[in-house]
Formats: C-alpha cells, sequence, structure tokens
C-alpha cells in the first residue's frame, strides 16, 4: 500500500494545532486540547482538538494514550483506542477518563492522546455454513484457553 505524502489538517479554530510528531520517524502525532476540562476520579470528559483530518482511504486513524500522563496521572482514553474512519470530516475529539486517584487538569495546548494511522482491510462480509480450520488448534477457545 502506497504511504500518502501528507495527512491533510483542517484547523477549526483559531488556537487549534495541528497533529504533530514530537521527533522525526515517530509513530503517532500528537493531538492537543482547545479547551480546559476538569477530571475528578473516576470521571470521563470530552476534549475537543481544534482538529479536522482527512484520512487517507485505506488507512484508519486510531487515537491513542499518551504513556506519560497514563503513568503519572492515570489519564487515558476511555475507548481506546478510538477510531477515525476515512470518511470522517468532523472535529477530532478525545474521550479521557482519570482512573488515577487525584484530579486533573488538562489545560489548552495540552498534548492529550496520539494519532497513528494504520492500514485498514474492508473486505465485503460473506455468511458460511462452516469457518476454514484455523492456524492452530484453538478452535472455539478463547480467552485464557492458551494457559496463563
Amino acid at each position: 500500500m502506497p504511504h500518502p505524502e501528507a495527512l491533510e489538517v483542517r484547523l477549526l479554530r483559531p488556537d487549534a494545532r495541528p497533529p504533530e510528531r514530537t521527533r522525526a520517524g515517530d509513530a503517532g502525532f500528537d493531538l492537543r486540547a482547545v479547551e480546559g476540562l476538569a477530571l475528578a476520579p473516576g470521571e470521563r470528559g470530552l476534549a475537543p482538538t481544534g482538529v479536522a483530518i482527512a484520512v487517507p482511504p485505506g488507512l484508519a486513524g486510531l487515537v491513542l494514550p499518551r504513556s506519560g500522563l497514563a503513568l503519572r496521572h492515570g489519564i487515558t482514553t476511555l475507548n481506546a483506542p478510538g477510531l477515525i474512519d476515512p470518511g470522517y470530516r468532523g472535529e477530532v475529539g478525545v474521550i479521557l477518563h482519570n482512573a488515577g486517584a487525584e484530579p486533573y487538569t488538562v489545560e489548552p495546548g495540552d498534548r492529550i492522546a496520539q494519532l497513528v494511522l494504520v492500514p485498514c482491510a474492508t473486505p465485503a462480509t460473506r455468511i458460511v455454513d462452516a469457518l476454514p480450520e484455523g492456524g492452530d488448534d484453538r478452535g472455539a477457545g478463547g480467552f485464557g484457553s492458551s494457559g496463563r
């Protein structure tokens, strides 16, 4: 699959910043909040980013937590990963959750999540009477079937 030359970004607010990589070669683009958000322990809220993006066809955008926020403050993305489909053109919002023991305040401009673009297959579905055999002996076993 060819790599897109650029991620098209529309700034929806004057103070919005485009998704950007901290270092060349990083997999994730940092997403920043454009509004403050106070989260008590156990609380969740939507943090707007002020940007809309055009995910290229054949890719999907995944919104992932930032490891430093998760480790130091217990702040994570509640629906990790959040999914941005190629056809979506609205504002990117990040659902943040405070799993920590202390209140946390997001300030405008804070890096709150990462955006990673990944290949996404979109085959049609087909109803069958039986599924082909898998690559191992697991069969229908799941959730803990391979042991500890």
